[in-house]
């Protein structure tokens, strides 16, 4: 859901990560679309092939995150940054966000994500992920056989 808001602010002490392909799924909420965006398509490979933890401060970089601050200053920056937005017009901001994202594409990305999605939770590989999750060891997708 991050990939959907407008200014994100994150604890320094914060890891971002996209585990769908190590549990066996898809990415979702559109993510397999607005992250190549956000971070193009290397970075974006990286995080959902990996499935790897991102630091705070890598996220900025990248330009997941617009800044990363300290847990302390947290919930005083936010505070700041929305009150700034809050005393915009509200009518240009509203206007702005409708050109600065296509609905439809999201929309339709996330129905296509959401098909596969389904499929990938009945598959034998994300039946053993779980099971590999809930006792507490590494996944083996040697001995499944592609669906």
């Amino acid at each position: 859901m991050l990939l959907h808001c407008d200014y994100v602010l994150l604890s320094e002490e914060a890891q971002l990560m996209t585990p769908f392909v190590n549990l066996a799924l898809v990415p979702e909420a559109a993510s397999s679309y607005l992250l190549p965006l956000r971070v193009g398509h290397v970075k974006a490979f990286e995080m959902f092939a990996l499935g790897e933890a991102v630091p705070a401060n890598a996220a900025v970089a990248w330009g997941i995150a617009n800044k990363a601050v300290s847990n302390a200053e947290l919930r005083a920056e936010a505070r700041r940054v929305a009150e700034r937005i809050a005393a915009k017009p509200i009518g240009s901001l509203t206007a702005m966000k409708r050109l600065m994202r296509d609905a439809e594409k999201l929309v339709a990305q996330m129905d296509c994500e959401s098909a596969i999605f389904v499929e990938r939770l009945a598959s034998a590989e994300a039946k053993e992920a779980f099971a590999a999750f809930a006792q507490k060891r590494q996944p083996d997708f040697t001995g499944i056989v592609r669906q």
